[in-house]
Formats: structure tokens, sequence, C-alpha cells
């Protein structure tokens, strides 16, 4: 087969993690007998410097004419970036927020599975650790607070700010479908998180999850309030399989899943629309601080091309395959600084590239 990969490299670490998944999908496409044609893209800080916007048309253009794009992390240092002096339609964020929109990518995948070998560094009571989880947020994307109206102006002397949250049935119900699709092939479980005791938009939200699991008599459906959610994800999150939810809250809540984990370092996701095209990127973010030091840990992306290889080529033979060698290289004790652990060996962005691409 062969795939167009768009490459959004980005910023801080960007570079250094996305490196390493090329290299691990290099390997893949040696082994089963795959080509991969990559187009380097721009968007967030890099975009910037080169164009004076975190993202331009022909980054639009480009993007689109791709199968899929695999993106490293956007973003700096908010205190000592000079992105951060400009006016906030101009920040490197708001080149994400601006793909996302123009690619329809309404369907945001946030697994968070904790690997044995790493329960030592999950933040959990060890009764917890031990149990394990495995879940996967299903985030609402394009919609909601962060797409809706906004405002500031000064009222009677009163400086006053207004962000409008605002979620159509069509909107709720091609996410909750994904969601749903994606429980019959899991554990066929959904819980759906809102605050439909306080939020006409949640209200609204249950009531089309509920049309659209009568669709789906095989996958048992539940209710959860967002505030709820949160404390059940650090006293119980083996109990979910797939949480469905709206922009914000899922925002939220998978930074906090990813936590439980032991380090957002391990964290893929994937960003979808109504087709098979997909933006693919680590959970985690730029970290400026450690940028070319040969410290970032690879796996989250190297997990996202994986992801890729899945949902959007429908390549489940390859990605297990990267899965399988990202799970060995753990149980050998190889870790990056983030999981480092008493009794393993610590390696750089590089060698960790290095040993999962080996093990192929």
């Amino acid at each position: 087969m062969n795939c167009r990969i768009g490459v959004i490299s980005g910023d801080g670490i960007g570079p250094e993690i996305v490196r390493e998944a090329r290299k691990v999908l290099d390997r893949v496409a040696g082994k089963f007998g795959h080509s991969f044609d990559y187009t380097e893209l721009l968007l967030g800080g890099a975009s910037i410097d080169a164009h004076g916007v975190p993202l331009t048309e022909e980054t639009v253009r480009q993007a689109k004419a791709c199968d899929a794009v695999l993106m490293g992390s956007i973003g700096g240092d908010a205190k000592t970036s000079p992105w951060y002096r400009l006016e906030p339609s101009k920040r490197p964020e708001a080149g994400l927020l601006g793909i996302r929109k123009a690619l329809n990518l309404f369907a945001n995948l946030r697994p968070a599975y904790l690997y044995r070998e790493l329960r030592g560094a999950c933040p959990l009571r060890e009764d917890i650790s031990e149990a394990g989880f495995d879940l996967l947020i299903m985030r609402e994307l394009t919609g909601g607070l962060y797409f809706g109206e906004r405002k500031t102006e000064v009222i009677d002397g009163v400086r006053t700010a207004v962000d409008t949250l605002s979620y159509n049935e069509h909107e709720i119900r091609r996410i909750a479908k994904r969601a749903f699709d994606i429980a019959v092939k899991r554990r066929k479980k959904v819980c759906s998180v809102d605050k439909a005791n306080v939020l006409d938009s949640s209200r609204l939200w249950r009531k089309v999850v509920e049309e659209v699991a009568q669709e789906y008599p095989q996958v048992e459906l539940s209710h959860m309030y967002v505030d709820n959610c949160a404390m059940q994800l650090v006293m119980n999150p083996a109990q979910f399989d797939v949480i469905l939810t709206e922009n914000m809250f899922g925002d939220i809540l998978s930074d906090e899943a990813s936590m439980v984990t032991g380090s957002i370092g391990m964290l893929s996701s994937a960003s979808l629309n109504d087709t098979k095209f997909g933006l693919y990127e680590p959970s985690h973010g730029s970290a400026p601080d450690i940028a070319g030091q040969d410290r970032a840990n690879p796996i989250a992306t190297i997990l996202s091309a994986a992801m890729m290889l899945r949902y959007t080529f429908d390549l489940d033979r390859e990605a297990d395959a990267i899965e399988a060698a990202v799970r060995q290289v753990l149980q050998e004790g190889w870790r990056t600084g983030d999981i480092f652990s008493e009794g393993c060996t610590c390696v750089g962005t590089v060698r960790m590239g290095d040993l999962i691409a080996e093990r192929i």
C-alpha cells in the first residue's frame, strides 16, 4: 500500500519525536511491503516564524491532499516565547484549532492504558493500579465553548467576558455514533459524560445520545455528570471502556486520564473526520524546556502512528506490530527519563526510537 502522510513536526520537542515515529513507520514499510510518502507541513510556532501566522491556506490545502497527518507538538513557553506576545488569534494554538476546523476533525480519540510494566509510576493507590485499566475518551472536537461566539466588553464600567457553549443535534449524533462504533469493537460500554442537571446543551446531549443508543442494543449505555466522572477516574478507572463527552469536558478529563497512567508521554491520540482521514498526535505538549536534549519520550508519537495505520489505513497487523514492539521494549526494562524507575535502563529519545524500530 502507498500511504500519503502529511508531517507536522511542530515546535519544541516535536521534530525529535516525529523523527522517531517516522523511523518506526519506515521499519514497518520495509517489513510489510508498504511505501510511505511524507509531505512536510508547517503549523504553530514554526509557521509563525516562516509566514507570520500559525496556519496558512497552503498548509490546509496540502493536508487535504494527504491521506492522514502525523503531528508532533505545537507551542512554546508562554512566559518567554515571542509567539505569546501576539494577539490570541495569531498564537500557535490558534493554528491547531484552525486546522481541526478546516479539516472537520470532530472526533478526538484519546486512549488511556496502564502498561503492567509502568504500574509503579501510576499515582493511584496500589490496589487500583494493580487492577489496571484500558479506556478511551471520545471527545467532540469542533463545537462547544472553544468554537462558540465570544466577546469581551465593558458594561456599565465593568469588564465582562462572554463565551458561548452551543451544540446542535447533528454535531452530537455524529460523535455519539463514532463512540458506539468503537465500543462495539471493545468491551461494548459507553459512558456519556455531561452536566445535564445544569446545562441545556447537556440535556440535549443526553437526549440525542440515548436516541443513538437505540441503534446499538449490544452496547451498554450509562450517563455520568462530569464532576463525578473526574472523581471516578481516580477512584476506579477500570470501570470505564469508552467515555463520550463534549469538547471542554473532554479536554479536562483526557488530561486527567493521561496522568493516572503515570506519564502523559505514553499517550497517543487521533482526531478524525467523517471519512478515513485523521490527524494523529501525542497527547502531551511541546516541552520546550527539554527540546534538543535527547530527553523526550517518543512513545506517544509512535503509538499515534500506530493509530494512524489502524484507523486511516486499516493496517491492523502493522499497528499491532508497533504496539507489541513498545510492550517488548518496556518489558526489557528500557525507559526514558519520564518513566524511569529503579532497576531499569535510561535511554534518550533516539535510542528509544531505535529499540522500538528494531523490534518490529
